[in-house]
């Protein structure tokens, strides 16, 4: 795939995680239970399981170690767990054990079938995540999956994991979803709405807050200088000069000229059919797309089983892999890790990044 070079290490940015990665994290990863229905714990199995041969940087599951040990055994899976009182013995087990932080579940579960008296302990060990990061114990949040219907059922009031943690941490407003791959970043201006809705939300106010954000973001966390950003135009052929639609000139216009007034590099409103391909992807560092499906089909078409979900704009780093709860393989040991090992990666890079960058 042909991505944009660091000029630093002369590798791929993505696959190696970001540039700029010689500050040292003495705390693990903080890595939550997700929907415990679903495969979030046969994930953070497989991903201790594969710590040396992955290079798994140290986490601490908070989950229920019971919940876990059912589900090692009924997979056959030989992972010793190790209950711990604080983050810091997780760095020293972690070669011999998979430790946990422990929480209980409200009621024992059935691989593949939720219940929504759980949600107050997966809210729970979120919160529990993200404070442990804001004091330091831990270096970032990784996040498995939930089920926003069962949380919903279950009292929880957010939307999703991104909304929640902006939340916790005081930046309600602020949170940018970013997705990448080693082959692309993209990052939807808009997310979860319907499509009218969405372009009815689609301002110069929101286009320029949301690339401020993204622009730091991969100044920060990613270790680039001056990043390129691409905008994807909203209508076929980015409106073909107001034959198809004038939001290009419209809205993206007078966002970009303001941008580009502060000193953020971005393009015109580009087609977005053409933006896409390894040549088109090899002049920008992330594809600022209109809406949710424009900026997660291409992501998911490239890569489907190595997305990673960041939330940018938060005094955190957060990670999740780029794939739901998936209860029809919950419990089988098929469901595919690589998501949640380049989650875990990933933060552990972009948390190395942003304390080298101070």
């Amino acid at each position: 795939m042909v991505v944009a070079i660091c000029a630093t290490c002369a590798v791929p940015p993505l696959l190696t995680f970001g540039c700029k990665v010689s500050a040292v994290l003495a705390a693990p990863l903080a890595l939550t239970m997700g929907e415990p229905a679903g495969i979030g714990g046969e994930l953070t199995l497989q991903a201790w399981l594969r710590r040396h041969s992955d290079s798994i940087p140290p986490f601490v599951a908070l989950d229920d170690p019971q919940r876990l040990s059912v589900l090692a055994q009924r997979l056959g899976w030989a992972v010793p767990l190790r209950v711990v009182k604080t983050p810091g013995e997780a760095v020293t087990c972690f070669a011999d054990a998979l430790p946990i932080l422990p929480l209980s579940l409200s009621r024992p579960i059935t691989p593949g079938h939720p219940d929504s008296a759980n949600a107050t302990v997966v809210a729970q060990s979120i919160a529990t995540a993200v404070r442990l990061t804001q004091e330091g114990q831990t270096a970032a949040v990784v996040t498995n999956p939930i089920h926003k219907k069962v949380m919903a059922d279950g009292g929880f009031r957010w939307p999703g994991h991104t909304e929640y943690l902006a939340h916790l941490t005081g930046h309600d407003g602020d949170e940018v979803m970013m997705l990448a791959c080693p082959a692309l970043r993209v990052v939807p201006i808009t997310v979860h709405l319907a499509l009218k809705q969405a372009i009815a939300q689609l301002t110069p106010e929101r286009i320029i807050t949301v690339a401020r954000i993204t622009a730091a973001a991969l100044q920060r966390d990613f270790g680039l200088a001056r990043p390129r950003l691409a905008l994807a135009g909203l209508n076929p052929h980015a409106g073909e000069d107001g034959a198809m639609g004038d939001e290009e000139k419209t809205i993206m216009a007078p966002a970009v000229a303001a941008l580009r007034a502060e000193g953020i590099t971005i393009s015109d409103p580009l087609p977005a059919d053409t933006l896409f391909h390894a040549e088109a992807r090899a002049q920008y560092d992330v594809a600022l797309c209109a809406y949710h499906d424009q900026a997660l089909i291409p992501l998911k078409t490239l890569d489907f089983h190595s997305g990673v979900n960041i939330t940018l704009g938060l005094p955190i780093v957060r990670t999740s892999p780029d794939h739901g709860t998936a209860f029809a393989l919950a419990g089988t040991g098929t469901a595919n890790p690589n998501s949640l090992i380049h989650s875990l990666h990933l933060a552990d890079s972009l948390a190395r990044n942003r304390s080298a960058h101070g």
